[in-house]
């Protein structure tokens, strides 16, 4: 089972913001897409979605920034996933080029049966649970680094 690069981007911002979210430390937009690799535009669309999700908080302006929630620390990866994955199949049976066995397929079936066991699987564990090392010590080596909230002094 593959995820959307949009899923993956989303799951490493999330990520990235729980490992730096100490001593209101915020992270830009556009040092998560440095750090990712991927476009500023594309971060912003994710970082908008996770908004609107409300597993991060976004404030604009001097101190300002992105910051995971306490309700984003503790999402479920599988459930956040069903949610930006979206209903689907894992094969396009309606494609261009109908499958003409799509109504009675019985491997159809076993794909969404497997697509949900996928997400199943993924459930009880949270956004927290998944940044404990040694994943936290990669994610606190990408560059950039959080930006300070208060002085002028940067990281």
């Amino acid at each position: 089972m593959n995820i959307s690069r949009h899923s993956d981007l989303a799951l490493r911002t999330l990520m990235l913001l729980a490992v730096g979210d100490r001593d209101g430390e915020r992270m830009t937009a556009g040092a998560i897409a440095s750090s990712v690799n991927a476009s500023p535009s594309h971060i912003a669309k994710i970082v908008s979605r996770l908004v609107d999700l409300e597993v991060i908080a976004s404030r604009r302006g001097r101190g300002g920034g992105l910051r995971i929630t306490d309700a984003g620390r503790h999402h479920s990866v599988g459930s956040l996933l069903r949610t930006l994955e979206g209903p689907g199949e894992a094969v396009d049976c309606e494609g261009d080029q109908p499958c003409p066995l799509a109504a009675n397929c019985r491997l159809r079936r076993a794909f969404a049966e497997a697509r949900e066991a996928f997400f199943t699987t993924l459930d009880p564990l949270t956004v927290n649970d998944i940044v404990h090392s040694p994943t936290r010590q990669v994610l606190l080596t990408l560059e950039p680094r959080f930006v300070p909230t208060g002085g002028a002094d940067e990281r």
